[in-house]
């Protein structure tokens, strides 16, 4: 039986009332009889023996307990997917392992979602944790959903002080996930409560932060899978501070940013810390807020090497049961496949790479199609020089999508290629940070054109981010197919296979909708890894050779 909002509502205050010592924040006129300390984890993408990994969370933790007995561990979204141990059990390993860590709340990041609704549903039931969800809500017809076994916000008592927590997943996962897993009858049902603007999602936030303090919260604290940079700007972290009040900290995710400690004004003018972790456990965060009530954030870095060697031991026997499969070589390469520069900024979401190539070929030789397209989203490792293990092709495609293919004309084509391009800056990077990303960037193979970033973008999307159409002046330009050993310019009016996976052509994945009601020749064939695997040693005879040492010229920036 689906949970209404309202049994939500009974179901947080139980937690308030069951709450268990744990967190708080912020300038209050109690005092405390100790600390209290807020360990977070974020976008840790199964990298569970990072720099400081699982292992090393609970040893400092330990260390943590012996000073004072308030001490929180949560984790702000994108814990089960991007390697190995994720792919091939959906998540499963990840919230075995998360169990026996013994993390106490969690929220959903987008990749949460990548293994499909149900499967996200039986992996909440099974964590042990509660997961904090104030602005996913379901409005479909199915009886139940994930939604049912969260809860919109948690009360923590931590001696003297109580600490409101607040969960948020970013509006975007919609088109950064799969988009068909949100649909029902081909309308989205589930919502994000953000709109375009972002309003909606700070009067709910606001709303909540108002529920937290009734319910005796000294501190309000926002666990967030927003992200600070790459997203829009009106659903972004530092947007939700600057539009709000009462909140004492934000523990952000989903861009992969290493914030030790920021300060922002909210809606009052008031500070507000922003911290975040990076990715794949690059930093553990540690929020203190001391018996007066004040709030600072550190990060923990490799200068500490303490490991538990319980958990330690729990990884390996979890790792025991494939570790021999991952790692048989499958092919060997005669060059690097990077996904980043020189200057470790990843190139794969706004520049043609020799990797994007290799996987968009695999696609196109597999299927044998006119066109194949790879998101840069989808390819989220580099190969190295060497051999290639099983391990390593499914950290490249960690997602599980599906070879397809379909029927399009050249004028979906290129509405495509536009649509990818349409963040594309004549630069990557600028101050040390990726410009123009974005996931639906296209590698691209059976296809070359230019892209000329001073023609500003005329694409038009919904509130979803859903390409709408091209409204004006088109950015790319000089589009050939190529036909045998031949470049020809593309026909707009002709039909062409295209290949791509289940995500993008059928899924509308990253807001690609321009494929969505074309004719379907194969449908969800064959794993992504398995595509790559296979044409590496079927077609590239186990060898991938100097053909891809550099970018082969197919997209043109200018």
């Amino acid at each position: 039986m689906k949970v209404s909002s309202i049994l939500r509502k009974v179901a947080a205050a139980i937690l308030v009332a069951a709450a268990i010592p744990s967190f708080a924040k912020g300038a209050s006129a109690k005092t405390n009889d100790n600390d209290v300390v807020i360990l977070y984890t974020n976008d840790v993408h199964c990298g569970i023996s990072g720099k400081i990994g699982y292992a090393g969370l609970v040893a400092y933790r330990n260390e943590v307990l012996e000073k004072t007995p308030y001490v929180l561990t949560v984790d702000n979204g994108d814990a089960i997917q991007g390697e190995a141990m994720g792919s091939i059990s959906k998540g499963s390993f990840i919230i075995d392992l998360m169990n026996e860590v013994k993390y106490d709340l969690a929220i959903v990041g987008n990749h949460e979602f990548d293994y499909t609704m149900p499967q996200l549903a039986s992996l909440i039931k099974k964590a042990q944790f509660t997961y904090v969800n104030t602005n996913i809500s379901y409005k479909g017809k199915d009886k139940t959903s994930f939604v049912d076994d969260t809860v919109p916000f948690v009360v923590k008592e931590f001696g003297a002080f109580k600490v409101g927590f607040i969960g948020l997943c970013t509006p975007t996962s919609i088109t950064t996930s799969t988009p068909a897993y949100f649909m029902e009858n081909d309308k989205v049902v589930y919502d994000f409560g953000a709109g375009k603007d972002g309003k909606k999602l700070y009067s709910l936030v606001q709303k909540t932060v108002k529920k937290c303090q009734k319910a005796g919260a000294d501190f309000v604290v926002v666990l967030s899978h927003l992200g600070d940079n790459g997203v829009p700007d009106a659903v972004s972290s530092r947007a939700l501070i600057q539009n709000t009040y009462g909140i004492s900290a934000v523990l952000d995710g989903h861009s992969h940013s290493v914030i030790e400690c920021e300060k922002i004004a909210n809606k009052k003018g008031q500070e507000v810390l922003l911290s975040s972790t990076g990715t794949k456990f690059e930093k553990l965060g540690k929020l203190t807020i001391s018996r007066d009530g004040k709030f600072s954030t550190v990060l923990v870095g490799e200068e500490f090497t303490g490991k538990d060697a319980g958990i330690e031991a729990y990884i390996e026997k979890i790792q025991s049961s494939y570790n021999e499969k991952l790692q048989e070589v499958v092919a060997k390469s005669e060059v690097a496949l990077p996904i980043a520069g020189d200057d470790g900024i990843r190139l794969v979401r706004s520049r043609e790479t020799a990797i994007g190539d290799l996987c968009a070929d695999a696609y196109r030789a597999v299927a044998k199609s006119d066109v194949a397209f790879v998101n840069g989203g989808g390819i989220r490792k580099s190969l190295n020089a060497g051999d290639i293990t099983f391990s390593d092709v499914i950290a490249v495609h960690p997602f599980g999508n599906m070879l397809t293919v379909v029927q399009a004309t050249g004028a979906q084509i290129l509405d495509c290629i536009e649509f990818a391009a349409h963040r594309v800056q004549n630069i990557a990077s600028a101050d040390g940070k990726a410009v123009g990303e974005f996931g639906g960037f296209m590698q691209v193979s059976g296809l070359k054109f230019k892209i000329d970033t001073s023609v500003p973008s005329s694409v038009e999307t919904d509130e979803k981010n859903m390409f709408v159409k091209v409204g004006g002046k088109r950015r790319v330009s000089d589009v050939f197919v190529l036909s045998g050993n031949e470049w020809v310019p593309i026909d707009a009016a002709k039909t062409y296979t295209v290949a791509s996976h289940n995500y993008m052509l059928l899924n509308s994945g990253d807001g690609h909708t321009m494929f969505k009601d074309s004719p379907v020749l194969v449908d969800s064939a064959m794993s992504d890894y398995q595509v790559l695997m296979t044409y590496m040693s079927e077609f590239l005879g186990g060898v991938v050779g100097s053909e891809y040492a550099a970018p082969q010229g197919r997209i043109t920036i200018e």
